[in-house]
């Protein structure tokens, strides 16, 4: 039995490959229906699962081990949700457990913005995925840090002024989207939040400041 969770933070470790089964139009927002029976073992109204590297709400558990959940415009515009549609595979993670082990790295869910998959360079035990970088996030991005594409912990392998590549072993390729994201496909990134906080706590540092 899992423990209470820790607040709302995911580890990066994908826990299953899921589905939409279901999604419907509601204007400003859009309601999802998606299929993990893993996920959904222990979830209830309110909860927080990671779809993509986003952080949705449960606002409903159903019996075949899917659950629903809104998405609003706002999420729609800065995630590759806007493009998800019946039928489209997920990497899906509850919200860490206080009990659970820091698999992989701080995650929010909170997507930074989108890249897209530039190429792909399989070798005998791995394989190189190399994936375009928004200017915007180009300045929290290191060689061997962290950084999170659809929802997946990862480490950066290799680096460039627009793009990054990182390795994937089978065991990612197998379990997760990006074995099968071709070239082109869009992807949800979420640097790591550590380098946000510095960059504003540097900025702050020379700030004058009232008596």
């Amino acid at each position: 039995m899992r423990g209470p969770r820790l607040g709302i933070v995911f580890t990066g470790i994908v826990e299953e490959l899921g589905e939409i089964v279901g999604k419907e139009d509601l204007g400003d927002a859009a309601r999802f229906v998606i299929r993990g029976p893993i996920v959904t073992s222990d979830a209830g109204h309110g909860d927080s699962i990671a779809v993509n590297g986003v952080c949705l709400t449960v606002v409903d558990v159903l019996a075949d081990g899917s659950f629903s959940a809104d998405v609003m415009d706002e999420t729609l515009k800065r995630s590759s949700l806007r493009g998800a549609d019946v039928g489209t595979r997920v990497n899906l993670e509850r919200a860490a457990a206080v009990n659970s082990r820091l698999g992989g790295h701080i995650v929010q869910g909170h997507v930074d913005g989108t890249g897209h998959v530039v190429s792909r360079t399989p070798s005998e035990h791995w394989t190189v995925v190399r994936i375009a970088l928004p200017p915007a996030l180009s300045r929290y991005v290191v060689e061997k840090g962290s950084i999170t594409v659809d929802g997946i912990s990862l480490t950066v392998s290799g680096l460039g002024p627009d793009w990054f590549e990182v390795s994937l072993i089978p065991t990612t390729l197998d379990l997760t989207t990006l074995g099968g994201a071709e070239p082109g496909s869009p992807v949800n990134l979420e640097v790591d939040v550590i380098a946000k906080y510095v960059e504003r706590l540097l900025s702050q540092k020379d700030a004058p400041t009232s008596d």
